[in-house]
């Protein structure tokens, strides 16, 4: 069983891979995601006029932060000496749509595509946080590894 499912032990439980007999590699990681607006909360994003501030910088903030605690957040998960983590925004106005990309470097034995979808999650949820005054319905969609190097399993770069 433990050869099949690399998480499992023996006995079937859960347990941390141990990555200790595995070389250091760079790993490069980029998660998108997207959060959709009503054409009034976009035209407030973009003014810096909604009550919470300027959304953005604090989501970029944010989810740096994500990255950095990502293994507190996640059973099992890695703590990873990250040597760059980042999240940047493209705001389409015409779809009230804001387009997160987050990414996280490493040079480490184990990937940090959780660092990733952690820091666009987070900050995807941040940009929801300071505009649900203004609007309730918005929408977080389409979250997703996009880009990923280094390791055994070398590059994916989704389509």
């Amino acid at each position: 069983m433990t050869e099949e499912f690399s998480h499992l032990d023996a006995d079937g439980r859960a347990r941390m891979v141990d990555v200790s007999g595995k070389e250091p590699t760079v790993r490069i990681a980029r998660v998108r995601a997207e959060v959709q607006l009503n054409a009034g909360t976009m035209r407030l994003l973009v003014q810096k006029a909604l009550p919470k501030g300027e959304v953005l910088g604090t989501a970029r903030i944010a989810g740096v932060l994500a990255a950095k605690r990502t293994f507190e957040l996640i059973p099992l998960c890695h703590p990873l000496p990250l040597d760059f983590a980042d999240v940047s925004f493209t705001v389409d106005e015409a779809a009230c749509v804001v387009h997160v990309e987050a990414e996280a470097r490493t040079s480490a034995r184990t990937g940090v595509e959780m660092e990733a979808l952690i820091a666009a999650q987070v900050a995807a949820a941040t940009i929801y946080d300071m505009c649900k005054a203004v609007q309730k319905d918005i929408r977080i969609t389409n979250c997703r590894l996009v880009y990923k190097s280094g390791g055994k399993s070398g590059l994916f770069e989704a389509d």
